[in-house]
């Protein structure tokens, strides 16, 4: 079944404000160019650029056209903590266990929050953290292989993908959101959860030096884990 044709065009923007080739403030084509270079109508052009709007990646402004703007991370005292470390620093055990490792076809909205093309070859990794032997983090994470080439030939049971990722790409810019969610079947099993019971998924995206290097969805037992910030006010 093929894509929408709006989905395409939001595709083709979005990958251009993932990928900082259209900065900060960068005015965008118009629905009607858009529409005759895709060869839409100018309301298929609306949509996909009213969804970037609605997604905080575009801003309309009245009589001057749509611009490229800073989306706002929702958490933003929230910071990168490697969970090896946390769990060390409260004298516990640490192990971890790779579920999957391997080469995936980015599709749809993975492709779009990762800033790459639909079909584009990209890693990914799924590997469930431990302490002290019970499950405290399930760990999905899609990685460009465009920025770190050698992803999947790394031993994760020796160090985290955070730890890394770290140490080859050193980080710029971070994005988090965090929901609570009944976690599905696969979610629960791994994590040694009740199905009806709530998780805490955390949406986290980063960048290296403006280039947009991985995507991660970090599952956490609501009744095994908590997530803090501090900061200075």
């Amino acid at each position: 079944m093929s894509q929408p044709r709006y989905l395409l065009i939001k595709q083709y923007l979005n990958e251009k404000i993932q990928t900082r080739t259209w900065p900060i403030g960068y005015k965008i084509p118009t629905e009607i160019d858009l529409a005759n270079e895709f060869s839409v109508s100018r309301m298929t052009a609306n949509k996909a650029i009213k969804e970037l709007v609605n997604e905080g990646l575009l801003e309309r402004t009245p009589r001057l056209g749509t611009f490229v703007c800073h989306k706002k991370a929702e958490s933003p005292l929230m910071e990168i903590r490697n969970i090896a470390t946390e769990v060390h620093q409260r004298g516990h055990h640490y192990s971890s266990k790779v579920i999957k490792k391997e080469e995936v076809i980015a599709k749809d909205d993975i492709a779009l929050k990762i800033g790459v093309r639909n079909d584009t070859s990209i890693y990914f990794t799924q590997i469930v953290h431990y302490e002290n032997d019970i499950p405290i983090q399930l760990e999905d994470r899609w990685v460009n292989p465009l920025f770190v080439k050698d992803y999947l030939k790394q031993d994760f049971t020796t160090q985290t993908p955070n730890e890394y990722l770290v140490q080859i790409c050193p980080l710029s810019d971070i994005e988090h959101s965090v929901e609570a969610i009944i976690p599905n079947e696969h979610v629960s099993e791994l994590l040694h959860m009740d199905n009806k019971t709530p998780c805490l998924l955390l949406n986290r995206r980063t960048w290296s030096e403006d280039k947009l290097v991985s995507i991660a969805l970090l599952y956490h037992p609501g009744d095994r884990y908590k997530l803090t910030s501090r900061s200075k006010v």
